[in-house]
């Protein structure tokens, strides 16, 4: 399944991204002092008991293995046999003489092994391998122009992060291929694209990850083949065992002590950076409330709404500093302005329109960066529908079953602005070009700098 989509921006990655540095001795033993590689949830007393089991079942693969090869040497007559045989074969083939019975035999067919050529470049060998080098090197360029996406997957109980190129070619159509995989030690749940200079520099290329653990990890986007993220925050600091058998866990210092829902604290389940005000933020929780934080005011409890059901994602209007939605696991989206608890903040804000968007829970949602007032939905129900919010009245523009299977994670990209990244319970991250649908065409297709086709008449 995919949990997490995020969208890079272009030209911000390395064309050719650096071999991560294998870990020294030194930090291998720390990660293994540490426990940084051992789930929090798992107590000493349970990895005692996957230890005597693992024992046991190599004692009993032992005892299997001896008991084998008793019964085999117990059975004379069979192994004298099979020893007749292999006097046998090796008799006709005459090893001792073997080096000797070399005439007329040349190395690659007909004497090309031997063959000497005054420089690489005339060696055919060479040269096929000098091809596959340069396209290896091709395959791994990031151009400029590429839209690069991060889909955060599970499968087989392997989690990864999973480094997409999607580039439109000069023929109008696409080319999607993965470029390179992180290899995660925990299950994602969220991801954050970050342009934190941590190296130094002008800009980074980082992707901040969310996980059943409690330590967010920063893992960096121009390297491949990394076996730890550059920078960990948070998490278990050590473990100690009680008289009573019980595990102490202490956690490092402003850590989270579960699991990193939305990249915010345990319970909330959301969290949402207004982009025009920089300094104020949403969050939504399973209390079936939403809270709007000034954080220019610390002190303030902030401003708490009221919803119909345990919240599942939210987002502000990229176009509207006022206007935010929230989808909701009894299938439904509600849209808010903040202007409407100015007068009394403690009664908190109530919804401008509540939209019976899916059957299922509405688990993701995303605002188009470019045209105002269209929004994406994503659910449970297997379904992507695509809504006009105009004047608080929402109507369904279009609607997808993108076989992604069960729904959680859709974005829009800033700068191709109506592809659409879909990630499911499938584990296929998929891409759709929301143009390619008549009515968004028809409704949204003037905010698009792309030739459209002519629509077809009604």
């Amino acid at each position: 399944m995919i949990s997490a989509i995020s969208w890079v921006p272009k030209g911000v990655s390395k064309p050719i991204p650096a071999e991560a540095e294998p870990p020294s001795k030194e930090e291998i033993e720390e990660i293994l002092t540490s426990n940084a590689l051992e789930p929090s949830g798992d107590t000493e007393d349970e990895q005692d008991e996957d230890m005597e089991i693992d024992t046991s079942k190599k004692i009993n693969e032992v005892s299997q293995a001896l008991a084998a090869a008793d019964a085999l040497g117990k059975n004379s007559e069979t192994t004298i046999a099979a020893t007749k045989d292999i006097t046998d074969a090796l008799r006709e083939l005459d090893m001792d003489h073997y080096d000797d019975e070399d005439d007329g035999v040349e190395l690659f067919g007909a004497g090309v092994g031997d063959t000497f050529y005054p420089s690489n470049d005339l060696d055919p060998y060479l040269k096929d391998k000098d091809d596959d080098e340069d396209e290896e090197v091709e395959d791994m360029t990031i151009k400029p122009t590429d839209a690069v996406i991060v889909c955060a997957s599970n499968e087989d109980d392997v989690s990864q992060l999973q480094i997409c190129i999607f580039e439109e070619l000069d023929n109008g159509e696409y080319n999607f291929y993965p470029h390179h995989d992180i290899i995660l030690p925990a299950f994602p749940l969220c991801t954050e694209w970050l342009d934190c200079n941590l190296k130094g520099g002008d800009k980074g290329n980082f992707i901040a990850v969310g996980s059943m653990e409690p330590a967010i990890e920063i893992w960096d986007l121009d390297l491949v083949d990394e076996v730890q993220p550059f920078m960990v925050l948070g998490g278990v600091a050590k473990k100690k065992k009680k008289k009573s058998k019980k595990t102490s866990i202490k956690y490092k210092k402003d850590s989270h002590t579960d699991s990193v829902l939305g990249l915010a604290w345990n319970k909330v389940q959301a969290v949402a950076w207004n982009r025009h005000v920089p300094d104020v933020l949403l969050s939504g929780s399973f209390d079936h409330s939403v809270v709007l934080m000034d954080m220019r005011y610390p002190s303030h409890t902030g401003i708490k709404s009221a919803v119909s059901a345990d919240v599942e994602s939210l987002a502000w209007d990229p176009h509207d500093q006022n206007s935010f939605v929230v989808s909701l696991e009894d299938g439904t989206v509600q849209g808010f302005d903040v202007r409407a608890a100015a007068s009394d903040p403690a009664s908190g804000c109530k919804p401008c329109f509540t939209l019976h968007a899916h059957d299922k829970a509405v688990t993701t949602v995303s605002y188009n960066a470019s045209a105002p007032k269209l929004l994406a939905t994503g659910s449970t129900d297997k379904t992507v529908k695509l809504w006009d919010l105009s004047n608080n009245q929402p109507s369904c523009v279009a609607s997808n079953s993108p076989k992604a299977g069960a729904v959680f994670s859709i974005t829009f990209s800033e700068e191709c602005p109506f592809l659409l990244a879909i990630g499911g319970s499938k584990g296929k991250l998929q891409v759709w070009d929301t143009l390619s649908d008549a009515g968004v065409a028809r409704r949204f297709g003037k905010y698009s700098t792309r030739k459209l086709a002519p629509a077809p008449d009604a």
